[in-house]
């Protein structure tokens, strides 16, 4: 089949599939007028690609077990193992995501209160200026520099004018 019957067949752009065989993960044969043939069979692995991307796979992670799934050595244990691995990082970038979130909220709230303060203040005095949170700590003061050695003067000849 030409690679828009693929793509319509399997919900695949066909720019997808040109790219999935740039990288080496489908290979097509070639007509005598060098347009792509696909058999069906590779139908089946466009649609484990697709299903391995809609769970957040890579495609150098796909491409593995893809060589696993053509050659039929890919076991559900390792299947499921990897699906658990895939959850676990998911929940890692969840637990991340809510941090941040937190912080956002955090800062959220900062900005309402300076915004009270300052409506308070501009009230009592009119030229209140809030200050931005720190990022960071502030850097510990710096030592005062020593003072540089007192210089040594050479007495300089004179000259002499005409």
């Amino acid at each position: 089949m030409q690679i828009s019957e693929l793509a319509q067949r399997t919900s695949i752009s066909v720019h997808a599939l040109r790219h999935y065989e740039r990288l080496g993960l489908l290979t097509p044969r070639r007509r005598a007028n060098g347009y792509r043939d696909y058999p069906v069979a590779l139908q089946r692995e466009v649609v484990f690609i697709a299903m391995s991307r809609q769970l957040g796979f890579t495609l150098p992670q796909i491409a593995p077990r893809l060589a696993a799934y053509r050659a039929g050595t890919l076991c559900i244990d390792a299947m499921v193992q990897d699906l658990r691995e895939r959850a676990l990082a998911l929940d890692q970038q969840i637990a991340g995501l809510q941090a941040q979130k937190q912080r956002v909220l955090e800062h959220a709230a900062w900005f309402r209160a300076k915004q009270a303060t300052a409506r308070r203040a501009q009230a009592a005095a009119p030229k209140a200026k809030a200050q931005w949170p720190r990022v960071r700590p502030a850097p510990a003061p710096a030592a005062p520099a020593p003072p540089p050695p007192p210089a040594s003067r050479s007495p300089r000849p004179t000259r002499k004018t005409p």
